[in-house]
């Protein structure tokens, strides 16, 4: 695995695109600072480049880097909730403003899938979370499900043999700084 995740972070470093298993579906990342990585990324999902992406980062501690101010119910959702979940931000920063929504909020999934996590680690920084399909399409909860036109335009496939135990997309919960929430996707 470390030969593996090697090349995953040289890849995404070099601007490039990877499929990736994560805690819940299979996904498309990159570098969150690398215009023309998300120009690709948006080019392989056929994806409108209006639309903003998940950030996925490898603990807590990674989530000042991405959002001004955390407000405190952020760490009780996460602490509390069974499945994986994404928790959008009031004010993103230190990310290309593809990533961020209109009203500069960001979104983050905190990892806990054990492979892309040291993946995670070894990089350093989030990377964009997407899934792996094509814009509007079903996501693929399983790698062969995974068409073969994403498979064949991303730089890297890291870790193709893993078997995914979550087969669903994350919650996602809207945070404000009065730490009001909204649920956007259960």
């Amino acid at each position: 695995m470390r030969e593996e995740i090697k090349k995953a972070v040289e890849i995404i470093r070099n601007g490039g695109v990877i499929l990736y298993p994560t805690d819940t579906i299979w996904g498309l990342g990159c570098d969150p600072n690398n215009e023309t990585a998300i120009e690709k990324l948006n080019s392989i999902k056929n994806r409108a480049s209006d639309k903003h992406y998940i950030l996925l980062v490898d603990g807590e501690h990674r989530l000042y880097n991405y959002v001004k101010e955390i407000p405190d119910v952020c760490f009780d959702l996460t602490a509390h909730s069974e499945d994986p979940i994404t928790l959008v931000y009031p004010e993103g920063k230190n990310v290309h403003s593809s990533i961020l929504a209109e009203d500069g909020s960001i979104a983050i999934r905190i990892c806990e899938m054990k492979e892309t996590k040291h993946l995670l680690q070894q990089l350093r920084h989030g990377i964009v979370s997407t899934s792996a399909n094509i814009s509007g399409e079903k996501s693929a909860l399983a790698f062969d499900d995974i068409p073969k036109e994403i498979k064949d335009k991303v730089d890297f496939i890291f870790m193709p043999e893993l078997k995914l135990k979550k087969r669903k997309p994350s919650a996602i919960i809207k945070v404000e700084l009065d730490s009001a929430i909204k649920i956007l996707r259960k």
